[in-house]
């Protein structure tokens, strides 16, 4: 059976996944198909439901429910791992009122989390999420939401934080932030979903296991990156949470929802299940 697998090329991402594209995890009668795409590019494909199994902002999955379901591993979900607003020179959160704010993505998660932190009207603008520096440095915009890698060399670059996003949304709710998470059609069995997880809970394992042989594969994709950093953002971003969701993870999840009903994204919670 072939499927097609979308996800992006950070490190987390290209962490997980290479050892189920590589043959170092038994993956039975599957085939993946992998499409590599920034997030934002990939909640767009499954808008379409264009693939068969992806990585997906949970801003985007509040929409999505009705074709996709949430499976147990993979997902990008944890504590002190928040996109962060930052800008030029240091100023107030309320002075941003009116002002321009780059965002890596309407559908993505910290736009989400910039909605629910921000106490006065902006405008924002889209950008990809590696460009977001270089706009607030170039004065293209007044403030910016940094996601991935960003928030490793943000400061570097003179740059200066207003809030952690994350860390607003984790003393708001006592959650860990749900940042994205990996979704499968839910035309797909389930007995195929739960062999999909499974295969990506080893592919994780393996990974952790076999870390240097992994961060080849990890280089290709992030060949701008300096090698600390790839090893700082995989740290951050591939936890527990993404081996397996577990309790908590599925309750963080739970609540990000009941805040989208708040927010006025969505007009209820959902009645499919939202986990496979």
């Amino acid at each position: 059976m072939k499927l097609s697998l979308g996800f992006s090329p950070c490190p987390n991402d290209t962490f997980i996944f290479y050892a189920l594209l590589h043959q170092k995890v038994d993956t039975g009668a599957l085939q993946f198909e992998p499409f590599i795409a920034d997030v934002e590019e990939l909640n767009q494909k499954a808008v379409h439901s264009d693939l068969s199994i992806t990585k997906i902002s949970f801003n985007a999955y509040l929409n999505l429910t009705g074709q996709y379901v949430l499976l147990d591993s993979g997902a990008a979900l944890g504590r002190n791992c928040g996109p962060l607003l930052i800008t030029k020179v240091p100023m107030a959160v309320l002075d941003l009122a009116g002002k321009t704010v780059a965002i890596p993505g309407e559908k993505t998660t910290a736009n989400f989390l910039l909605d629910t932190f921000l106490p006065v009207p902006v405008t924002k603008k889209v950008f990809l999420f590696n460009e977001i520096e270089q706009k607030l440095l170039d004065g293209e915009v007044d403030a910016g939401v940094i996601i991935h890698e960003n928030r490793f060399t943000y400061s570097e670059r003179g740059l200066h934080l207003i809030q952690d996003l994350g860390s607003h949304w984790e003393s708001k709710t006592g959650h860990p932030i749900p940042l994205g998470g990996i979704i499968a059609q839910r035309s797909i069995p389930d007995d195929i979903r739960r062999k999909i997880s499974t295969a990506i809970r080893q592919s994780i394992n393996y990974a952790w296991s076999h870390p240097e042989e992994v961060m080849e594969f990890v280089s290709q994709y992030a060949q701008e990156m300096e090698p600390k950093v790839m090893r700082q953002h995989i740290a951050l971003y591939v936890n527990d949470f993404s081996a397996h969701l577990g309790l908590e993870g599925r309750a963080a999840v739970t609540h990000f929802f009941a805040e989208g009903v708040k927010q006025g994204r969505i007009p209820a919670l959902p009645t499919s299940p939202l986990f496979a």
